[in-house]
């Protein structure tokens, strides 16, 4: 059995500006003051003398390993993102950045935003506009109603608001 894995499908390049922000200030931190930090800290364990049993050593490693991939990344990824800085011209819709909240059939209402991939783990109802909900909601305006298929089933929900800003 090999460990080849067909890539996955291509995520949108879209993200929003505090987003494209945060990502270019984490690259910043990581680059000039965390990665030196554990270069410094590598060295000095690896001057302890037998690498095999230093435990910090072996650590140090590891983290620098950690710190290199999400740079790659980070460098790879940042250039090709496309910012979406502006309300769309339609503002009663739901697109790219919209606030939106939702009502189920039995009336719960929940509030989601529309972000880029990179950006879903920063807030809570930051949902990917890849995501399933996300491409329901595209296009929809207040008092909408759509079904929608979610890990749980299939749901029928509302549009009850949608705000840009």
């Amino acid at each position: 059995m090999s460990r080849w894995r067909p890539p996955g499908e291509k995520s949108s390049l879209y993200i929003t500006a505090e987003g494209y922000a945060r990502l270019r200030a984490e690259y910043e931190e990581l680059w000039s003051r965390r990665r030196p930090e554990v270069v410094r800290a590598l060295a000095a364990a690896a001057a302890e003398g037998d690498r095999s049993e230093n435990a910090e050593y072996q650590y140090r490693k590891k983290e620098l390993r950690e710190i290199d991939r999400r740079v790659r990344y980070l460098q790879i990824r940042l250039p090709e993102l496309k910012v979406v800085d502006r309300p769309p011209d339609q503002p009663q819709r739901v697109f790219f950045g919209a606030r939106v909240e939702v009502a189920d059939e039995s009336g719960e209402s929940r509030h989601y935003r529309i972000v880029g991939p990179d950006e879903t783990g920063q807030s809570p109802g930051y949902i990917s506009v890849d995501s399933p909900l996300a491409r329901a909601l595209l296009g929809k305006g207040e008092g909408d109603v759509f079904k929608v298929t979610l890990p749980g089933g299939e749901s029928e929900l509302e549009v009850v608001s949608v705000s840009y800003g």
